[in-house]
């Protein structure tokens, strides 16, 4: 079972009665846990990633799917291990949640920057609407 707390302005409210919630379990003892609740990547941060690869491919001639794979095996890499052996698996920008999403955009724009000398453009950036208007539909 689960329940949505939020806390704003100094006061937290569930979505669900604690008493409720209580009046569900069997007899025992048991854990309660909170985490922070996180929302998949977003719209508008996956468009922006694509019209920057899009970009890069423009300005060095490397494909933009190139790009991207490029850096999910740079920074999206992790080892599992399955009976005994090691294994190096490389994920996608799919299942990323908007704050790695956000952790990967910024690792990304680090790199280019200091790797290619390139500035890959954000949304509080002057010229920002004339990237948005040349690469939003490519």
């Amino acid at each position: 079972m689960k329940a949505i707390l939020t806390k704003k302005d100094g006061k937290v409210s569930m979505n669900k009665s604690f008493d409720y919630l209580c009046s569900l379990l069997r007899n025992g003892v048991y854990i309660v846990e909170i985490k922070r609740k996180s929302e998949p990547r977003t719209v508008s941060q996956n468009s922006l990633m694509w019209m920057w690869f899009t970009y890069l491919e423009d300005a060095t001639g490397t494909p933009k799917k190139d790009w991207h794979d490029y850096y999910c095996s740079k920074y999206l890499v992790r080892v599992v291990e399955v009976k005994g052996r090691a294994f190096t698996i490389v994920g996608g920008t799919k299942d990323l949640n908007t704050i790695q999403f956000t952790k990967f955009m910024n690792q990304v724009q680090a790199d280019v920057a200091t790797e290619f000398g390139i500035t890959l453009p954000l949304p509080a950036d002057r010229h920002y609407s004339d990237f948005i208007n040349e690469y939003l539909h490519q």
